[in-house]
Order: structure tokens, then C-alpha cells, then sequence
């Protein structure tokens, strides 16, 4: 199943869901069933049982069911409403206006938490410990699972895609989606060709599709390919293809480091049409790059049943303690250290959330190498905007000066070696 809508051939897409939305969207909802289910066991056994403590936990179970919900809510209608031409930029924030509500959720949980533990300790009151300490196991057991569930299994990926549109003002708005394994999509006019790095266990190859009418092929008959590859030293490396079925595959193997332009002529009918792309290795892991890659709304849903745990293992310490050491504070106390815990998580989350939804720079550390791939031979950036469009996609506009005769195609082919920059728009001006 797919993260992606599917392109026809020309279509300008602006669906900026993250990798693995899909999936996040069923372990979300999983969760909320578990919660339901021991909700309803708790609340049904308490009532049958006359258990007000076994109620009582019930009822926070669907506070936490609730929370929850907002994560699961917001993955549904983002992946349903992402084509939708309502949403300028798509629904990719969606789910950090999520975390963000979440996070203020959270906040007023911590306060509540607070407010109760100062009242018992000023006014201690009778704890049934045989009754509450399994209680306090049975909660910490379920957010085990839950964050269990929600962390659970490998990350999804999705492929890329990008294309331009050229205005005749000297505008370029360019919507680009990259694949981690780098795949490219290049809209030759009359279907796309994939232009894909493979190196899944095997030396890496370039791998070519087309896609069209008749779904992916190799290059059609009656077309040439040549791909050439240039690197920064100004070493030039031509490759040669073999068919392997389903696509073309490089003879050649495609040395280290994988930071390239490759040119791509593409002949059809006595005439050659070239494409450029760049590649560039990517680390994905560190500083901002990372936080604009993250996905807030299963951040905010995870922090949520980790902060439920950490309340839970605090609680059972404080219990323990009152029932053998005869330390009554140590409860209260347990649920001050607990509002701190996540009241600092809270803060955290509404800090980055709202960055985000303000569209504050997602990625000081592109903002500045994008300056210097612009102005890297004399050209001038005089105004250059970068936000978050959704989990791993980033918008940007970039107006230069220039006293070369260079046009947007020229400027989206440098930007091109940026994977995250999904949706571009380049204003050229000549001096």
C-alpha cells in the first residue's frame, strides 16, 4: 500500500505526507483499541466488582484513548484530503497541528498531575495500596505495548518524483519528492523516466524504468539512452545499459561518493533530449536536517504513552515506598517529579510544533549550503524563504541576480541535489 498518491504524466502534485504515514496511521489506531478494550475491562470490572479504584483507572485509560485520538484523526484525514486543492501546500503540517494540540494536552495533564499531588501532600489521604500498586502494573504493562506498537516495525518509504514548470516571467515552481535510495522521476513529455540508484545488498548500478501508458517497461523501443555522470573534480564517466527485464540496468558500477550531476539524452525520432539531476550524499540523522525529516505527529502520540509510563513506574516507586518504608509523602512527591517529566516533554514538543506551524526555518544548515550552491560562481540569492511542507519536504523560494544567461532550469538543476526540497519556486533576474 501505498504513502503516495500516484502522478498522471504532467500532473503537478502537492502531496507532502511523510514516509511510513499509512503505517503510522494503523499502529495509531491499534493503539487506541488496546487502550478501549482495557478501558472497557476496567471500567465493566470495577462497576461489577465495586472497585472505584479499578473505575477510576478506566476512565483515565479513555483520557489516554482520547489524546490518542487526535494522532489517529489527523493521520486519516491528511492521507483522505491529500490531493485535495483546498490545501495550498497539502496536508503534510497536519500532523503538527496534531502534536501541537497534543502538546498543549499534555501540558494541562502536568498541571493537573501537579495540582493533585500538592493536595495530597497537605492533606494526605488513605491509600488501598493491595489494590492500587496493581493497578499502577497494569497501566505501566499497557503504555509498554502501546509504545511498543507505535515503534514497532521498519520505516516505510516512498518513491520520489519531480518536475517543473516553466513560466515565461522567469519563474520556475518546481515539486520534487526523493526517494531515499534516490529515485528520480523525469517527465520527458510523454511519461516518466526513473533514474534510480540501486545498491539494495549488490555494488551499486543506475537502474532505468519508464513509465507510461502501458505501466513501467524498460526505455521504449525505438528510443537511445545515454547516461553520463559529472563529478566536482570534473571527472566524467559514460554507462552503458543491458536490459534486465522490467528495466535497464548499468553495466558499469557507480564509484563512491555518490555526489554527481548526471546528464541523461534521451533520443526519440532523430532528436535527443538531455535532462540533468544531481546527486549528493545524504545524512539524514543530524542537527536540523533531522528535525525537519521528523514526524511530530507520532512524536506527540509516543511522548504521550511514554509520559503515561514514566507516570506509572514513578507511581508504583512512590507506592512502594508508602506500603513498606511507611514514606506516605514519597506518592505525592512521585506525582511532582512526574508533572515536571512532562511538563518539559510538553514544552519541548510546542516549541518544534509550533516552529513548524509559524513556518520558521526548518534547516539553518540547507538555508546556508543552498546560499552557497547559488552564489558558489558570483551569481547573488537576494531572497531566499525554506519551510516545512510535511515530514521529510521542505518548500522553498529563491530569487537570484545574475549577470550570466541563465534561466530556472539552470538554478533547478543546482537545487536538484537537495532531496528534501519537494516543492521550489525560482525567480531569475539579469543584471
Amino acid at each position: 500500500m501505498s504513502d503516495q498518491v500516484s502522478l498522471r504524466p504532467g500532473a503537478h502534485s502537492h502531496v507532502f505526507l511523510g514516509a511510513g504515514h499509512e503505517k503510522n496511521e494503523r499502529k495509531t489506531w491499534a493503539v487506541i483499541a488496546l487502550c478501549a478494550a482495557l478501558m472497557v475491562l476496567e471500567i465493566g470490572g470495577g462497576s461489577l466488582y465495586g472497585s472505584l479504584a479499578l473505575v477510576a483507572d478506566g476512565l483515565h485509560m479513555s483520557t489516554h484513548a482520547a489524546a490518542l485520538l487526535i494522532a489517529a484523526i489527523a493521520y486519516t484525514y491528511s492521507r483522505k484530503h491529500a490531493a485535495d486543492p483546498s490545501f495550498a501546500f497539502g496536508t503534510g503540517k497536519l500532523g503538527d497541528l496534531a502534536g501541537f494540540s497534543s502538546a498543549v494536552i499534555l501540558a494541562m495533564i502536568a498541571l493537573l498531575i501537579g495540582y493533585e499531588a500538592i493536595s495530597r501532600l497537605l492533606q494526605p489521604v488513605v491509600i488501598n495500596f493491595d489494590v492500587a500498586i496493581p493497578i499502577a502494573f497494569l497501566g505501566l504493562f499497557v503504555n509498554i505495548a502501546s509504545a511498543w506498537l507505535l515503534s514497532g516495525g521498519d520505516h516505510g518509504h516512498s518513491h520520489g518524483h519531480s518536475h517543473g514548470h516553466s513560466h515565461g516571467d522567469g519563474h520556475d515552481d518546481t515539486h520534487a519528492d526523493h526517494h531515499e535510495d534516490d529515485v528520480r522521476r523525469i517527465d520527458t513529455g510523454h511519461g516518466f523516466l526513473l533514474l534510480e540508484v540501486f545498491e539494495d545488498g549488490v555494488p551499486p548500478r543506475f537502474r532505468v524504468r519508464f513509465e507510461g501508458s502501458q505501466g513501467l517497461m524498460p526505455v521504449p523501443g525505438g528510443q537511445s539512452l545515454a547516461v553520463e555522470t559529472t563529478r566536482p573534480d570534473g571527472t566524467h564517466q559514460t554507462f552503458t545499459f543491458v536490459n534486465r527485464g522490467g528495466y535497464l540496468e548499468s553495466v558499469e558500477e557507480i564509484p563512491e561518493p555518490h555526489a554527481f550531476t548526471v546528464r541523461i539524452r534521451l533520443g526519440h525520432a532523430g532528436h535527443v533530449h538531455s535532462h540533468e539531476l544531481a546527486f549528493e550524499e545524504h545524512d539524514h540523522g543530524h542537527g536540523d536536517h533531522g528535525v525537519a525529516h521528523r514526524d511530530n505527529n507520532m512524536r506527540a502520540a509516543f511522548i504521550h504513552v511514554i509520559a503515561d509510563a514514566a507516570v506509572s513506574v514513578l507511581a508504583i516507586l512512590g507506592l512502594l515506598a508508602a506500603k513498606f518504608l511507611g514514606w506516605t509523602f514519597m506518592d505525592p512527591m512521585m506525582g511532582i517529579v512526574g508533572m515536571l517529566v512532562i511538563a518539559n516533554w510538553s514544552y519541548g514538543l510546542v516549541r518544534d510544533t509550533g516552529a513548524i506551524l509559524l513556518d520558521m526555518t526548518p534547516d539553518r544548515q540547507m538555508a546556508a549550503s543552498i546560499r552557497q550552491e547559488i552564489e558558489t560562481d558570483g551569481d547573488q540569492l537576494t531572497d531566499l524563504h525554506l519551510w516545512r511542507l510535511g515530514p521529510g519536504h521542505l518548500g522553498a523560494i529563491v530569487a537570484i541576480i545574475t549577470s550570466q544567461q541563465r534561466g530556472p532550469e539552470f538554478y533547478r538543476a543546482r537545487l536538484g541535489r537537495f532531496a528534501s526540497l519537494s516543492h521550489v519556486t525560482v525567480e531569475v533576474q539579469s543584471t
